[in-house]
């Protein structure tokens, strides 16, 4: 978590019981095959699903540090996104994504209650603490006064063969899924040109980069760094080249905008020297 709100585990709560998102969930049996309690505070839950026989891990930067390697059929996050800043939500929402399997689902659960949103004294802690209400694009499964669950499935699962959202969604084939945020996906393209060719994609369908808004913008640029890390630490690349085609002259193909993450390998082409000047060939060298 980043330095400006550095007491965000301080609002785990310690419990002798399952949490009420949990019970719920129980209840209505959607907790299934390997499960992941991400954000999982002191790890009470963690605890009690493994007595009742659940597969489950935790994880939580503070309390249980080390990050998790495997895919999920079953991710809970529960009131995790309530104590963030907009900037650590999002990665929390990349992080729960890459995490789970294709076919998988993942539950947020978020507070309801909070009257006063911002910073304030802890009444416990008497230290600084953040919270704030948060509404997520997802199916709301529950929800009442209190507490609101969210039901996540990955975007390229869910909307599969949707050709109003995207060209890329096309197909009965799912596009394995990298990380996704609430107005950004990403997957690996489906002719690579190098191991880990990825895209950015905003959800919403506008064919011209310069056409989206500067939040939208922004927020693919956030999940390009994300994707590079991923793509660093899955493939070692030796470099990147990081591109958007606007237009049929720039050599669009595919009319919903898009930016290609093209991980570089000493070797792959004869010489590399002038990188993304090469889309005019004569003009490369210098």
């Amino acid at each position: 978590m980043s330095n400006q709100n550095q007491n965000s585990h301080l609002t785990a709560i310690e419990r002798t019981s399952l949490s009420y998102p949990a019970r719920i969930l129980l209840n209505q049996k959607k907790i299934k095959g390997k499960v992941l309690d991400f954000g999982c505070g002191i790890g009470k839950d963690v605890e009690l699903l493994k007595i009742k026989g659940f597969d489950i891990n935790g994880y939580d930067p503070f309390y249980f540090p080390e990050f998790p390697t495997e895919k999920y059929d079953t991710i809970l996050c529960f009131y995790v996104l309530n104590v963030l800043l907009p900037e650590e939500q999002a990665q929390v929402l990349m992080n729960v994504s890459n995490l789970l399997k294709p076919n998988g689902k993942a539950y947020f659960a978020v507070r309801r209650d909070i009257q006063y949103e911002g910073f304030r004294i802890h009444k416990v802690h008497k230290k600084e603490t953040y919270q704030c209400l948060i509404k997520l694009g997802y199916l709301s499964i529950f929800k009442n006064e209190n507490c609101e669950i969210y039901e996540y499935e990955h975007y390229t699962t869910l909307n599969k063969g949707n050709i109003y959202l995207s060209p890329f969604l096309i197909g009965d084939e799912t596009r394995e899924l990298i990380v996704e945020t609430a107005t950004i996906f990403s997957f690996y393209d489906k002719f690579p040109v190098s191991k880990g060719h990825a895209l950015i994609v905003p959800k919403r369908l506008v064919s011209n980069y310069f056409e989206l808004t500067i939040k939208e913008q922004t927020a693919c640029w956030i999940v390009v760094n994300k994707v590079k890390a991923i793509l660093q630490e899955k493939y070692n690349p030796d470099g990147f080249t990081i591109g958007i085609n606007i237009n049929e002259a720039a050599g669009q193909t595919i009319w919903h905008c898009h930016i290609h993450i093209i991980p570089r390998y000493k070797g792959d082409v004869e010489n590399p020297r002038g990188g993304i000047r090469g889309v005019i060939p004569k003009m490369k060298d210098y």
